[in-house]
């Protein structure tokens, strides 16, 4: 019997065990020639030992050795095992026994027709044999197929993944998939100008048409290329159900781009609203007091005392820095939204960013208890300076009559997947913040006292700003590959979290 083809799965190593469908194997071919030249004369032996002479007992008996003969070796062995059982029929059990003539018309008719039911019913086990074989074979493709659906659909979705189950389970060397190129997309080498590589899998790939053994167009628009020598006619089905499956994917592919690519537009028109929003509201206000000192020290009939002055230059430089800080953080937060932010990570000391962090924060609120001797953490220092000078600007607005204290630690427990980390804290001890609270304070444009309406309003809630601190300080504490979180202060406030993996000395 020939050895049943395996088709893995490309994924895991199970493999699925597919019957022959080319006839039935030399060796149960063999068999049967060996069951027919042996079972008709163990009949005809059998019976004359126990001298039984009943001529249609045995006739069927002979019947039933070429029906078990056909579902072993196939129709011609059954062929061998009834004419060989009619001879023996003819010249043992017919009369006169011992000779091949016939007496009786009856009986000469009995074996003719006894030969051409045997022959019949062989040739109807042999065809039934090949059918439940096909059948088989098409179930395991059938369960190969689904099984190979349920994977696609549970991998990544990338076609390089879908290629590589492909190659695998058709025993291919590598396999390649071109689409209609575009105007001005890069055309494969080898390739008619208007096909473009989408996707390879293999130790060799991209597969050309001209070192491909075979090229299935899958449509229009996708024809899938392969190396690795012939496909036997069930593979070759594969292949065919697997195209439809090359369809399956980029579509998913595209729907899942255009899905992303609606809600970053969405976003995008959120952060224009809020931001059209904002001008309206916060940015006007530090706008009319810088417009209002200057045209106070622009009168030329007024005369200021120093101190008067003085402080006028000073609400000026201050509504000023509130501008630079609004629009940084409006900046940052349209880069973060537009997945343009790209960190250069160093090995930095929690330490080295506070200076520049604290800057303009009164040195009053603040207690600074890092501990020595920390290991360096994998950040960039520009966005640790404005995560950190974000999350204490967020702190001393929120409870200006407590102080602000900075702590780190790194050791056994604190992790980032399976990377070790370090942990900058920021303890404040404020009124603190219900759980729906926290679950919204890094949205961007959130205030802590705004109600929804008040958020969809551009209302100023209860402290000045645009509520893009926390949202700004979170979006860059997850590009340098870290975590921001919030818990609460034992005895009343809010803690913040700062997690960064540890620094590996490898340059980012």
């Amino acid at each position: 019997m020939a050895a049943p083809e395996a088709h893995g799965n490309g994924d895991d190593g199970v493999l699925l065990r597919l019957p022959p469908v080319r006839g039935i194997g030399q060796r149960r071919v063999v068999t049967g020639l060996v069951l027919a030249l042996l079972l008709p004369p163990a009949v005809e032996l059998l019976v004359t030992v126990l001298d039984f002479r009943n001529f249609a007992i045995i006739m069927l008996l002979q019947l039933a050795v070429a029906v078990a003969v056909a579902a072993i070796g196939g129709l011609w062995p059954a062929v061998v095992a009834a004419v060989l059982g009619s001879f023996l029929l003819n010249y043992f059990s017919a009369d006169p026994v011992g000779s091949l003539s016939i007496a009786d018309p009856t009986t000469l008719f009995t074996l003719v027709v006894f030969l051409a039911v045997a022959c019949g019913v062989a040739l109807a086990v042999g065809l039934a044999s090949r059918r439940a074989q096909e059948a088989a074979r098409s179930g395991a493709e059938a369960t190969a197929l689904s099984e190979l659906a349920l994977r696609i659909l549970s991998s990544d979705g990338s076609l390089e993944t879908f290629l590589e189950k492909v190659r695998s389970n058709l025993g291919m060397e590598a396999v390649t998939l071109l689409g209609s190129a575009g105007p001005g997309g890069p055309a494969m080498p080898g390739a008619a100008p208007s096909w473009q590589v989408l996707a390879s899998a293999g130790p060799n790939p991209p597969v050309t048409h001209a070192a491909a053994d075979h090229a299935a167009v899958v449509d229009p628009h996708y024809t899938l290329l392969l190396r690795g020598g012939p496909l036997s006619p069930q593979r070759q089905r594969l292949l065919a159900a697997f195209g439809a499956f090359v369809v399956a994917v980029r579509e998913r592919q595209q729907l899942v781009k255009s899905r992303r690519d609606n809600v970053r537009l969405s976003e995008g028109n959120k952060m224009r609203t809020s931001i059209l929003r904002a001008v309206s509201h916060d940015l006007r206000t530090p706008l009319a007091g810088i417009k209002l000192a200057v045209s106070s020290l622009r009168q030329e009939d007024v005369s200021f005392p120093p101190e008067v002055e003085r402080e006028l230059l000073e609400t000026i430089e201050e509504y000023a820095d509130r501008l630079d800080h609004l629009v940084d953080n409006l900046l940052d937060m349209s880069r973060i939204t537009a997945d343009a932010v790209n960190p250069l990570l160093t090995g930095i000391v929690w330490a080295e960013v506070l200076p520049q962090a604290l800057r303009g924060i009164p040195p009053r609120h603040l207690r600074n208890e890092l501990p020595a001797n920390l290991p360096p953490v994998q950040a960039d220092a520009g966005m640790l300076e404005r995560v950190v000078a974000n999350i204490v600007e967020n702190a001393v607005k929120y409870a200006p009559d407590s102080d602000v204290v900075l702590t780190a630690r790194a050791g056994a427990g604190i992790t980032l997947g399976d990377r070790p980390a370090s942990e900058l804290r920021i303890v404040d001890h404020g009124r603190g913040m219900g759980h729906d609270e926290v679950l919204t304070m890094f949205q961007p444009f959130q205030r802590f006292g705004d109600s929804p309406s008040q958020a969809a309003a551009g209302g100023t809630g209860s402290g000045g700003g645009i509520g893009l601190g926390l949202a700004v300080a979170k979006g860059f504490s997850e590009a340098m590959g870290g975590r921001l979180a919030a818990e609460p202060t034992p005895g009343g406030g809010l803690t913040m979290v700062v997690t960064l993996p540890l620094w590996t000395g490898d340059a980012q």
